[in-house]
Protein backbone atom coordinates (compact mmCIF):
# COMPACT_ATOMS: atom_id res chain seq x y z
CA UNK A 1 0.00 0.00 0.00
CA UNK A 2 1.05 3.26 -0.98
CA UNK A 3 0.71 6.27 1.64
CA UNK A 4 1.58 9.53 1.06
CA UNK A 5 2.13 12.09 4.00
CA UNK A 6 2.12 15.61 3.79
CA UNK A 7 1.32 18.84 7.06
CA UNK A 8 1.63 22.43 7.34
CA UNK A 9 -0.42 23.71 4.04
CA UNK A 10 -1.34 27.29 5.79
CA UNK A 11 -3.57 27.81 3.42
CA UNK A 12 -4.88 31.35 3.46
CA UNK A 13 -1.50 32.87 4.57
CA UNK A 14 -0.77 36.27 4.60
CA UNK A 15 2.72 36.88 3.27
CA UNK A 16 2.95 40.59 4.79
CA UNK A 17 0.26 42.30 2.91
CA UNK A 18 0.60 39.65 -0.12
CA UNK A 19 -1.68 35.90 -0.31
CA UNK A 20 -0.16 33.05 -1.17
CA UNK A 21 -2.77 31.92 -3.59
CA UNK A 22 -1.21 31.11 -6.65
CA UNK A 23 1.98 29.06 -5.14
CA UNK A 24 -0.72 26.96 -2.78
CA UNK A 25 -2.85 26.56 -6.03
CA UNK A 26 0.46 25.13 -7.54
CA UNK A 27 1.79 22.88 -4.96
CA UNK A 28 -1.75 21.59 -4.42
CA UNK A 29 -2.10 20.63 -8.02
CA UNK A 30 1.16 18.55 -7.92
CA UNK A 31 -0.13 16.97 -5.30
CA UNK A 32 -2.48 15.86 -7.12
CA UNK A 33 -0.36 14.81 -10.25
CA UNK A 34 2.00 13.08 -7.60
CA UNK A 35 -1.21 11.10 -6.43
CA UNK A 36 -2.09 9.88 -9.77
CA UNK A 37 1.63 9.20 -11.38
CA UNK A 38 2.42 6.84 -8.35
CA UNK A 39 -0.99 5.57 -7.52
CA UNK A 40 -0.82 6.51 -4.08
CA UNK A 41 -3.91 5.19 -2.13
CA UNK A 42 -3.89 6.48 0.74
CA UNK A 43 -3.27 10.07 1.94
CA UNK A 44 -2.75 11.84 5.17
CA UNK A 45 -2.31 15.67 5.90
CA UNK A 46 -1.05 16.41 10.09
CA UNK A 47 -2.03 19.59 10.74
CA UNK A 48 -2.43 23.00 9.58
CA UNK A 49 -4.42 23.01 6.67
CA UNK A 50 -5.28 26.25 6.92
CA UNK A 51 -3.32 29.41 8.50
CA UNK A 52 -6.14 31.20 10.70
CA UNK A 53 -9.28 29.71 12.17
CA UNK A 54 -11.38 31.51 10.22
CA UNK A 55 -9.64 31.43 6.63
CA UNK A 56 -10.49 33.45 3.44
CA UNK A 57 -13.24 32.10 0.99
CA UNK A 58 -10.16 31.45 -1.83
CA UNK A 59 -8.49 29.18 1.04
CA UNK A 60 -11.58 26.74 1.77
CA UNK A 61 -12.45 26.72 -1.92
CA UNK A 62 -8.30 25.69 -2.49
CA UNK A 63 -9.14 22.54 0.42
CA UNK A 64 -12.53 21.31 -1.39
CA UNK A 65 -11.11 21.50 -5.20
CA UNK A 66 -8.06 19.60 -4.04
CA UNK A 67 -10.45 17.30 -2.42
CA UNK A 68 -12.91 16.94 -5.73
CA UNK A 69 -10.03 16.67 -7.80
CA UNK A 70 -8.97 13.24 -5.68
CA UNK A 71 -12.51 11.68 -5.82
CA UNK A 72 -11.50 9.75 -9.35
CA UNK A 73 -7.91 9.25 -8.42
CA UNK A 74 -6.27 6.07 -6.95
CA UNK A 75 -6.18 7.44 -3.21
CA UNK A 76 -9.25 5.80 -1.91
CA UNK A 77 -8.65 7.05 1.58
CA UNK A 78 -7.99 10.48 2.76
CA UNK A 79 -7.12 11.15 6.33
CA UNK A 80 -7.14 14.54 7.75
CA UNK A 81 -5.89 16.05 11.36
CA UNK A 82 -6.12 19.45 12.53
CA UNK A 83 -3.34 21.52 13.47
CA UNK A 84 -3.22 24.32 16.26
CA UNK A 85 -3.73 27.10 13.09
CA UNK A 86 -6.79 24.65 12.28
CA UNK A 87 -10.42 26.03 13.49
CA UNK A 88 -12.13 22.23 15.20
CA UNK A 89 -15.45 23.92 14.79
CA UNK A 90 -14.47 24.43 10.55
CA UNK A 91 -13.00 21.27 9.79
CA UNK A 92 -15.30 19.01 11.29
CA UNK A 93 -18.78 20.70 9.90
CA UNK A 94 -19.01 18.89 6.68
CA UNK A 95 -16.66 15.54 8.08
CA UNK A 96 -19.97 13.04 7.78
CA UNK A 97 -20.56 14.50 4.20
CA UNK A 98 -16.70 13.88 3.25
CA UNK A 99 -16.67 10.65 4.97
CA UNK A 100 -19.46 9.03 2.66
CA UNK A 101 -16.01 10.28 0.19
CA UNK A 102 -14.10 8.29 1.99
CA UNK A 103 -12.51 11.18 3.71
CA UNK A 104 -12.14 10.87 7.13
CA UNK A 105 -11.55 14.24 9.27
CA UNK A 106 -10.45 14.66 12.90
CA UNK A 107 -10.81 17.71 13.79
CA UNK A 108 -9.68 17.69 17.42
CA UNK A 109 -9.83 15.18 19.91
CA UNK A 110 -12.93 12.86 20.69
CA UNK A 111 -14.63 11.56 23.63
CA UNK A 112 -14.47 8.60 23.56
CA UNK A 113 -10.89 8.37 22.38
CA UNK A 114 -11.72 5.47 19.84
CA UNK A 115 -13.46 7.63 17.71
CA UNK A 116 -10.00 8.75 16.69
CA UNK A 117 -8.99 5.37 15.31
CA UNK A 118 -9.62 5.54 11.32
CA UNK A 119 -10.01 1.97 9.91
CA UNK A 120 -9.22 1.99 6.08
CA UNK A 121 -10.91 -0.87 3.74
CA UNK A 122 -11.10 -2.00 0.66
CA UNK A 123 -14.11 -2.72 -1.53
CA UNK A 124 -14.37 -5.90 -0.51
CA UNK A 125 -15.01 -5.00 3.49
CA UNK A 126 -11.07 -5.84 4.32
CA UNK A 127 -9.02 -3.75 6.48
CA UNK A 128 -6.16 -2.37 4.57
CA UNK A 129 -4.59 0.09 7.69
CA UNK A 130 -5.80 1.37 10.59
CA UNK A 131 -4.64 5.17 11.71
CA UNK A 132 -4.87 6.50 15.29
CA UNK A 133 -6.10 10.33 14.16
CA UNK A 134 -4.30 12.71 16.58
CA UNK A 135 -4.88 16.29 15.98
CA UNK A 136 -3.37 18.68 18.17
CA UNK A 137 -4.09 18.30 21.13
CA UNK A 138 -5.49 21.46 22.88
CA UNK A 139 -5.05 22.10 26.71
CA UNK A 140 -8.07 21.65 27.67
CA UNK A 141 -7.82 17.74 25.86
CA UNK A 142 -5.28 16.98 28.05
CA UNK A 143 -5.56 18.47 31.91
CA UNK A 144 -7.87 20.24 34.43
CA UNK A 145 -6.82 23.40 35.93
CA UNK A 146 -5.12 22.49 39.20
CA UNK A 147 -5.04 25.62 41.69
CA UNK A 148 -1.72 26.73 42.99
CA UNK A 149 0.32 24.44 40.78
CA UNK A 150 3.87 25.87 39.75
CA UNK A 151 4.72 26.28 35.73
CA UNK A 152 7.13 24.08 35.62
CA UNK A 153 3.96 21.37 37.11
CA UNK A 154 1.85 22.88 34.79
CA UNK A 155 3.97 21.51 31.57
CA UNK A 156 4.39 18.39 33.24
CA UNK A 157 0.89 17.75 33.80
CA UNK A 158 0.43 18.41 29.50
CA UNK A 159 3.63 16.05 28.76
CA UNK A 160 2.09 13.47 31.02
CA UNK A 161 -1.53 14.13 29.26
CA UNK A 162 -0.16 13.96 25.97
CA UNK A 163 1.78 10.59 26.58
CA UNK A 164 -1.43 8.85 28.12
CA UNK A 165 -3.42 9.73 24.87
CA UNK A 166 -0.75 7.84 22.49
CA UNK A 167 -0.27 5.23 24.77
CA UNK A 168 -4.07 4.52 25.72
CA UNK A 169 -4.61 4.32 21.66
CA UNK A 170 -1.61 2.13 21.33
CA UNK A 171 -3.15 -0.20 23.90
CA UNK A 172 -6.31 0.05 22.07
CA UNK A 173 -5.15 -0.52 18.88
CA UNK A 174 -2.52 -3.12 20.04
CA UNK A 175 -5.22 -5.35 21.56
CA UNK A 176 -7.72 -5.04 18.32
CA UNK A 177 -5.30 -4.48 15.54
CA UNK A 178 -2.21 -6.31 16.01
CA UNK A 179 -2.63 -9.28 14.92
CA UNK A 180 -3.14 -8.55 11.55
CA UNK A 181 -0.81 -7.98 9.14
CA UNK A 182 -1.43 -3.87 7.95
CA UNK A 183 -0.01 -0.85 8.53
CA UNK A 184 -0.45 0.95 11.64
CA UNK A 185 -0.17 4.62 12.20
CA UNK A 186 -0.52 7.39 14.49
CA UNK A 187 0.22 11.08 13.49
CA UNK A 188 0.70 14.36 15.43
CA UNK A 189 1.08 18.11 15.66
CA UNK A 190 3.46 18.65 18.21
CA UNK A 191 6.84 19.54 19.19
CA UNK A 192 9.58 16.58 19.21
CA UNK A 193 12.45 16.50 21.21
CA UNK A 194 15.42 17.49 18.90
CA UNK A 195 13.77 18.54 16.07
CA UNK A 196 15.16 21.35 14.53
CA UNK A 197 12.87 24.24 12.88
CA UNK A 198 13.96 26.78 10.15
CA UNK A 199 13.05 29.89 12.51
CA UNK A 200 11.70 30.37 16.19
CA UNK A 201 8.92 28.28 16.65
CA UNK A 202 6.08 29.14 19.21
CA UNK A 203 6.49 25.49 21.79
CA UNK A 204 2.52 25.29 21.04
CA UNK A 205 2.19 23.63 24.79
CA UNK A 206 4.56 26.19 26.28
CA UNK A 207 6.97 25.16 28.75
CA UNK A 208 9.90 24.22 26.98
CA UNK A 209 10.40 22.98 23.53
CA UNK A 210 10.23 19.45 24.16
CA UNK A 211 6.69 18.04 24.23
CA UNK A 212 7.66 14.07 23.85
CA UNK A 213 10.77 12.20 22.86
CA UNK A 214 10.33 10.53 19.61
CA UNK A 215 10.99 7.07 20.95
CA UNK A 216 8.11 7.46 23.23
CA UNK A 217 5.52 6.65 20.94
CA UNK A 218 3.97 3.28 21.42
CA UNK A 219 6.18 0.52 19.26
CA UNK A 220 2.36 -0.29 17.91
CA UNK A 221 3.10 1.82 15.61
CA UNK A 222 4.79 0.95 12.36
CA UNK A 223 4.81 4.45 11.24
CA UNK A 224 4.66 8.26 12.41
CA UNK A 225 2.66 11.22 10.41
CA UNK A 226 4.11 14.43 12.38
CA UNK A 227 3.37 17.80 11.88
CA UNK A 228 4.03 21.76 13.29
CA UNK A 229 7.57 21.85 12.12
CA UNK A 230 7.77 22.84 8.68
CA UNK A 231 11.80 21.20 7.79
CA UNK A 232 11.20 18.05 6.64
CA UNK A 233 13.39 15.73 9.04
CA UNK A 234 13.28 12.07 10.71
CA UNK A 235 14.41 10.63 14.40
CA UNK A 236 15.30 7.20 15.24
CA UNK A 237 17.20 4.40 14.13
CA UNK A 238 14.09 3.14 11.95
CA UNK A 239 13.61 6.86 11.48
CA UNK A 240 9.74 5.61 11.82
CA UNK A 241 9.22 9.25 13.35
CA UNK A 242 9.13 11.71 10.60
CA UNK A 243 7.64 15.47 10.04
CA UNK A 244 7.09 15.90 6.55
CA UNK A 245 7.37 19.65 6.46
CA UNK A 246 5.46 22.61 5.27
CA UNK A 247 4.12 22.44 1.52
CA UNK A 248 5.95 26.06 0.44
CA UNK A 249 8.01 28.44 2.28
CA UNK A 250 5.97 30.35 4.84
CA UNK A 251 8.80 32.80 5.75
CA UNK A 252 11.88 34.30 4.85
CA UNK A 253 13.71 31.62 7.13
CA UNK A 254 12.65 28.97 5.58
CA UNK A 255 14.19 29.65 2.18
CA UNK A 256 17.18 27.14 2.58
CA UNK A 257 14.78 24.60 3.60
CA UNK A 258 14.49 21.67 1.31
CA UNK A 259 10.63 20.86 0.91
CA UNK A 260 9.06 17.64 0.26
CA UNK A 261 6.20 15.04 0.68
CA UNK A 262 7.16 11.68 1.91
CA UNK A 263 5.70 8.25 -0.28
CA UNK A 264 5.63 5.30 2.37
CA UNK A 265 5.66 1.84 0.58
CA UNK A 266 4.16 -0.67 3.05
CA UNK A 267 4.07 -4.02 2.31
CA UNK A 268 1.58 -5.63 4.66
CA UNK A 269 2.59 -3.96 7.86
CA UNK A 270 6.32 -3.60 6.77
CA UNK A 271 7.34 -0.50 5.77
CA UNK A 272 9.76 -1.22 2.69
CA UNK A 273 10.77 2.12 1.69
CA UNK A 274 10.10 5.86 2.26
CA UNK A 275 10.60 8.19 -0.56
CA UNK A 276 11.05 11.93 -0.22
CA UNK A 277 9.17 13.89 -3.04
CA UNK A 278 10.87 17.22 -3.74
CA UNK A 279 8.26 20.01 -4.00
CA UNK A 280 9.88 23.26 -6.11
CA UNK A 281 9.74 25.95 -4.84
CA UNK A 282 7.41 28.05 -7.33
CA UNK A 283 8.13 31.50 -6.31
CA UNK A 284 11.32 32.22 -4.54
CA UNK A 285 11.52 34.12 -1.29
CA UNK A 286 15.17 35.70 -1.14
CA UNK A 287 17.00 37.63 1.95
CA UNK A 288 19.94 39.89 0.22
CA UNK A 289 22.23 41.07 2.74
CA UNK A 290 25.04 43.47 3.28
CA UNK A 291 25.99 47.27 2.63
CA UNK A 292 24.48 48.95 0.42
CA UNK A 293 26.81 48.47 -2.40
CA UNK A 294 26.74 44.81 -1.62
CA UNK A 295 22.90 45.06 -1.98
CA UNK A 296 22.83 46.32 -5.27
CA UNK A 297 25.33 44.37 -6.86
CA UNK A 298 23.71 41.45 -5.15
CA UNK A 299 19.76 42.42 -6.75
CA UNK A 300 21.32 42.61 -10.18
CA UNK A 301 22.73 39.43 -10.05
CA UNK A 302 19.30 37.86 -8.40
CA UNK A 303 17.39 39.49 -11.22
CA UNK A 304 20.00 38.43 -13.98
CA UNK A 305 19.16 35.39 -13.28
CA UNK A 306 16.08 34.60 -16.02
CA UNK A 307 12.34 34.03 -15.87
CA UNK A 308 10.53 32.33 -13.03
CA UNK A 309 6.80 31.30 -12.75
CA UNK A 310 6.26 33.74 -10.19
CA UNK A 311 7.69 37.08 -9.26
CA UNK A 312 10.20 36.33 -6.48
CA UNK A 313 9.69 38.05 -3.67
CA UNK A 314 12.74 39.72 -1.92
CA UNK A 315 13.79 40.77 1.72
CA UNK A 316 16.46 43.13 1.96
CA UNK A 317 18.67 44.14 4.90
CA UNK A 318 21.14 46.87 4.70
CA UNK A 319 23.77 47.33 7.25
CA UNK A 320 25.73 50.63 7.77
CA UNK A 321 27.27 53.01 10.39
CA UNK A 322 24.60 55.71 9.71
CA UNK A 323 21.12 56.62 8.70
CA UNK A 324 20.72 56.13 4.85
CA UNK A 325 18.00 58.81 4.05
CA UNK A 326 14.75 57.49 1.77
CA UNK A 327 16.56 54.12 1.36
CA UNK A 328 13.22 52.76 0.44
CA UNK A 329 12.59 54.76 -2.26
CA UNK A 330 16.37 54.42 -3.69
CA UNK A 331 15.91 50.40 -3.68
CA UNK A 332 12.60 50.82 -5.29
CA UNK A 333 13.32 52.72 -7.99
CA UNK A 334 16.49 49.97 -8.41
CA UNK A 335 14.38 47.02 -8.94
CA UNK A 336 11.31 48.78 -10.93
CA UNK A 337 12.38 46.94 -13.41
CA UNK A 338 13.52 44.26 -12.27
CA UNK A 339 12.07 40.49 -12.40
CA UNK A 340 11.34 40.78 -8.62
CA UNK A 341 9.26 42.45 -5.84
CA UNK A 342 10.62 44.06 -2.63
CA UNK A 343 8.57 43.05 0.51
CA UNK A 344 10.60 44.24 3.05
CA UNK A 345 13.48 46.70 3.95
CA UNK A 346 15.15 47.17 7.00
CA UNK A 347 18.42 49.26 7.80
CA UNK A 348 20.56 47.65 10.14
CA UNK A 349 22.79 50.64 12.25
CA UNK A 350 24.60 50.67 15.35
CA UNK A 351 22.90 53.86 17.21
CA UNK A 352 24.40 55.19 20.31
CA UNK A 353 22.93 57.78 22.69
CA UNK A 354 25.34 58.78 25.35
CA UNK A 355 27.76 56.01 25.75
CA UNK A 356 24.70 53.16 25.73
CA UNK A 357 23.69 51.59 22.74
CA UNK A 358 20.15 51.62 22.23
CA UNK A 359 18.02 48.55 20.46
CA UNK A 360 15.89 49.30 18.36
CA UNK A 361 12.91 47.09 17.51
CA UNK A 362 10.90 47.21 14.33
CA UNK A 363 6.91 46.30 15.44
CA UNK A 364 6.88 44.46 12.17
CA UNK A 365 9.64 42.22 12.57
CA UNK A 366 7.65 40.90 15.99
CA UNK A 367 5.37 38.50 16.18
CA UNK A 368 1.62 38.78 18.73
CA UNK A 369 4.10 36.56 21.07
CA UNK A 370 7.12 38.78 20.94
CA UNK A 371 5.42 42.27 21.15
CA UNK A 372 3.06 40.57 24.58
CA UNK A 373 6.34 39.59 25.62
CA UNK A 374 7.83 43.46 25.74
CA UNK A 375 4.54 44.82 26.93
CA UNK A 376 4.50 42.93 30.06
CA UNK A 377 8.02 43.34 30.34
CA UNK A 378 7.45 47.57 30.26
CA UNK A 379 4.46 46.83 32.66
CA UNK A 380 7.16 45.00 35.19
CA UNK A 381 6.07 42.17 35.28
CA UNK A 382 7.75 39.56 37.59
CA UNK A 383 9.81 36.91 35.40
CA UNK A 384 8.61 34.16 37.20
CA UNK A 385 4.62 35.22 36.59
CA UNK A 386 5.52 34.73 32.85
CA UNK A 387 4.72 31.28 32.12
CA UNK A 388 1.11 31.56 32.98
CA UNK A 389 0.93 35.06 31.77
CA UNK A 390 1.32 33.13 28.86
CA UNK A 391 -1.07 30.80 28.96
CA UNK A 392 -3.88 32.73 29.57
CA UNK A 393 -2.94 35.23 26.43
CA UNK A 394 -2.45 32.44 24.26
CA UNK A 395 -5.66 30.56 25.79
CA UNK A 396 -7.56 33.95 24.73
CA UNK A 397 -6.02 34.49 21.84
CA UNK A 398 -7.66 30.71 20.70
CA UNK A 399 -10.76 31.41 22.11
CA UNK A 400 -10.94 34.93 20.20
CA UNK A 401 -10.05 33.09 17.35
CA UNK A 402 -12.64 30.48 17.73
CA UNK A 403 -15.31 33.14 18.55
CA UNK A 404 -14.30 34.41 14.67
CA UNK A 405 -15.46 30.95 13.16
CA UNK A 406 -18.06 30.95 15.09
Amino acid sequence: MKILHTSDWHLGQKFLYKDREAEHQLALHLLVELIFQEQIEGLIVAGDIFDISNPPNYARRLYYNFLTALLKSPCRHILITGGNHDSPAMLDAPKELLAALNVHVVGAATDPIEKEIIEWKNNQNELEAVIAAVPFLRDGDLRFSVAGESGYERVERVREGILKHYHHLGNIIKEKYAKYNIPIITTGHLYIKGALASEKQDNIYIGDKENMDAAQFPEVFDYVALGHIHRAQAFGKAQRVRYSGSLIPLSFSETKDDKSVYILDFQGKKLEKITTIPVPVFRRLKTIEGTLQEVEEALKRFDSKGNRELTPWVEVIVHTDCIIPQLDVHLQELTKDMNLELMKIRLNYNHHALDAQIEEVDLKDLDQLEVFYKKCESYGAPPDEMEELTTAFLELRHWMNEQEVL
